[in-house]
């Protein structure tokens, strides 16, 4: 019972200490600290025991070890769209085909476009957050729900879906042997219901704050769009083509190196093809890696936390009662890779902890690997969107300068109730198959 509820006060610590600001670099490991204080798990190594120290850092190293380099790629990649201007002509591009009066609609789309193309989720809300402010004060809607456009279209959708070159796509992958195309007839039903779903949510919330007063109220921090030479959109459209492309007809050759290969790819061709734009390079290359070092070190500081978690009897207690949950197989396993994205408030962090412990299991009992796959990922993307989230936090508060009281309600509707609800379609469609 101590070890339960050490876990929970320790879950409960960090969501609450992110919510209020605190840095995770600090607070996960203080939180980890706790928990494996309440669980008998020595702070240093005593007689060969399993401890915190290593326990934490083993966790933290392991993921970025494994992920570094697609974070690094996919953040240069990013931030040389973003210093040449190219996500700003793709971004326009979507806008002004769509008009202003389609504002979230225009914001969504975008993101998703270069979400779906490559770039990483952290350097898309960089990315499009400029576009998003402008158009959110020409339509007057209130900027608290920018947060929520840009989540929609990064991390719901085309994050989890097949094809998508974004590492929660990938990651299962090494554990199942499959492709990222695995399921991908149910993935674009889903994919089609989570956007049509998040969007009519979104909406209605948005709508409902107008009707009550809300507005858009500008700063003087505000972003300028339109204040330089932009490329022609099809120069930032051909990189995230290149991109997908490589990353899917390398892959039965190269299996996870293929998206590594994908990315550089990408970061050349965007180079080559918008080298003139580019104002300041050592700027874009320092920022990319700056920015690669904050996504990739707040999603392995949760990642910490949750490898303490794993070493705690709660923790094997928690995923033996959810492997053995009565209903369909894919429903357990969807349970149990949400529960521990929760836990360590990552889609990526939690596939990490939880595929090597469930997936041999579920194999074994004649699951397909391709469904698997599929739900794996796309119920990563649920329950990871908490507020201690690294992504969350970096969008509310860094990028949008909002608080989690103003602006974290609308994200969990579009990013956590929305992916909950696309998995459960998941689960049902496959069982039909």
């Amino acid at each position: 019972m101590l070890s339960l509820l050490g876990l929970l006060t320790g879950l409960l610590l960090l969501i609450v200490l992110t919510m209020r600001g605190v840095n995770l670099f600090i607070l996960a490991p203080l939180c980890a600290l706790l928990v494996a204080v309440t669980n008998g798990i020595p702070f240093w190594q005593i007689a060969g025991q399993t401890d915190f120290v290593h326990g934490y850092m083993n966790g933290f190293a392991s993921f970025v070890s494994s992920w570094f380099l697609m974070f690094l790629l996919g953040s240069l990649f990013g931030k040389l769209m973003e210093h040449t201007g190219a996500a700003d002509a793709v971004a326009l591009a979507i806008i002004n085909k769509l008009g202003k009066s389609h504002a979230v609609a225009a914001v969504v789309l975008a993101c998703a476009v270069l979400t779906y193309g490559g770039v990483s989720v952290f350097v898309v809300a960089f990315s499009a957050y400029p576009m998003a402010v402008s158009l959110f004060k020409d339509a007057n809607l209130p900027r608290r729900f920018i947060p929520a456009a840009l989540g929609l279209g990064s991390v719901t959708f085309t994050m989890t879906s097949a094809g998508s070159p974004e590492i929660q796509n990938w990651i299962p992958i090494q554990y199942l042997k499959t492709s990222p195309y695995a399921g991908w007839e149910v993935s674009v039903v889903v994919a089609i219901f989570m956007a049509a779903l998040g969007y009519a949510l979104l909406k209605k919330m948005i709508n409902k704050a107008v009707d009550q007063g809300e507005h858009f109220i500008g700063r003087d921090s505000d972003p300028v769009v339109g204040e330089r030479a932009l490329p022609h959109p099809l120069l930032g459209i051909i990189p995230l083509i290149v991109v997908l492309l490589l990353s899917n007809l390398l892959h039965h050759s190269l299996q996870q190196a293929a998206l590594i290969v994908a990315l550089a790819a990408g970061v050349l061709c965007l180079y080559l093809l918008n080298r003139r734009f580019v104002q300041n390079l050592d700027k874009a290359l320092n920022d990319g890696v700056t920015g690669a070092l904050l996504a990739i070190g707040n999603t392995a500081a949760v990642v910490g936390f949750g490898s303490v978690a794993k070493l705690t009897p709660a923790f094997d207690q928690i995923v033996h009662a959810v492997v053995a949950l009565p209903g369909p197989e894919l429903l357990g396993a969807a349970v149990a890779v949400s529960v521990i994205a929760g836990v360590t408030g990552s889609a990526s962090g939690g596939q990490v902890i939880a595929l090597p412990e469930i997936a041999p299991t579920y194999l074994e009992r004649g699951v397909d690997a391709e469904q698997l796959h599929r739900v794996v990922a796309i119920s990563s993307g649920a329950l990871d969107s908490l507020p201690h989230n690294g992504y969350v936090v970096t969008t509310i508060r860094a990028i949008c300068g909002e608080s989690h009281h103003n602006a974290y309600w609308p994200v969990a509707v579009v990013t956590v109730l929305v992916p909950f609800i696309g998995t459960v379609l998941a689960i049902v469609l496959f069982q039909w198959m």
